[in-house]
């Protein structure tokens, strides 16, 4: 699923073409569904620039979008004609700032996907004493329709997340924000959607009403035990609600346990329970997966 070409030369620069993986920030714009057997990959011209102190440029012009269903769906592969800005500084004590276009142009395979988005994005971490931590992050963006997408919208994006490390053990709460006016919402198609708003995915398209999404949670880091190299327990909690509406769309809890072992191997497994309410039907999945690294 990846095949390019990385250029050194330049001072401070890396240029890459061809096939390559795409993984910005938390994945919630951009990313490679990592969860999946095939991942998302793109065919591409990324030019990356660390000359400024602290500071990271990218720029990324995207030809193919090669999502996750494979060459034999109709959506396996959207043409596009899509530019990427991305910009991130580290020169602060108390947190990372990322500035951010996502300029996204899927020609006629789905314009409804097409769209203009500019961010900001800030996350970080202070020390309460020995052990225990506080982590913050926010982040807000504004997406309009771009190039051929038929509806004409400006919706916005927010994320509150604070949270606290106490050892082994992270605690979260995160409030996430899709608006929606009932025609058209703020969407992230280049996502790891698989990441956000359930396992379960129901809501890989944020529907017409935009949604709001209210979790908690809960992971605990057990280190090294015995023959494992780690072993991570994780649950979360998710209440979900229309944004532009007064559906209730209903609440799911996810819960995993990671492990890694004899430096190449991972083993996880990974429970979903939607419940539904005036969105989709009650779901279930689990995931037992195992995977090489060499």
């Amino acid at each position: 699923n990846r095949v390019h070409l990385s250029y050194h030369n330049i001072p401070d620069t890396v240029v890459t073409v061809g096939r390559q993986r795409l993984v910005l920030d938390n994945a919630r714009f951009v990313g490679d569904v990592g969860f999946r057997q095939n991942q998302q990959t793109f065919d591409a011209l990324t030019v990356a620039n660390s000359s400024l102190p602290d500071l990271g440029l990218a720029y990324v012009y995207v030809k193919q979008i090669l999502r996750i269903f494979g060459d034999d769906n109709a959506l396996g592969t959207l043409n596009s004609n899509s530019h990427v800005l991305h910009a991130a500084y580290s020169g602060l004590d108390f947190a990372n700032i990322v500035g951010y276009g996502y300029f996204l142009d899927v020609d006629d395979d789905v314009p409804t996907l097409s769209s203009g988005t500019l961010g900001l994005r800030a996350s970080g971490k202070r020390a309460l004493g020995d052990s225990l931590t506080l982590l913050y992050t926010g982040e807000y963006a504004h997406q309009t329709d771009y190039a051929s997408n038929p509806n004409s919208y400006g919706l916005n994006y927010y994320l509150i997340e604070p949270g606290i490390k106490y050892e082994g053990l992270t605690l979260k709460f995160d409030y996430e924000v899709l608006e929606g006016n009932s025609t058209a919402a703020f969407q992230t198609p280049l996502a790891t959607l698989h990441k956000f708003q359930g396992w379960a995915d129901k809501f890989l398209t944020t529907p017409a009403d935009g949604i709001e999404d209210a979790y908690v949670t809960a992971k605990y880091g057990f280190g090294e035990i015995g023959f494992l190299d780690s072993l991570t327990a994780l649950a979360v909690y998710h209440d979900f609600s229309a944004e532009d509406s007064s559906r209730d769309l209903g609440n799911e809890i996810n819960v995993g346990v990671f492990s890694s072992f004899h430096k190449h191997f991972k083993l996880s497994l990974e429970y979903a329970d939607f419940d539904a309410e005036d969105f989709s039907t009650d779901s279930e999945k689990i995931w037992l997966t195992f995977g090489v690294k060499l």
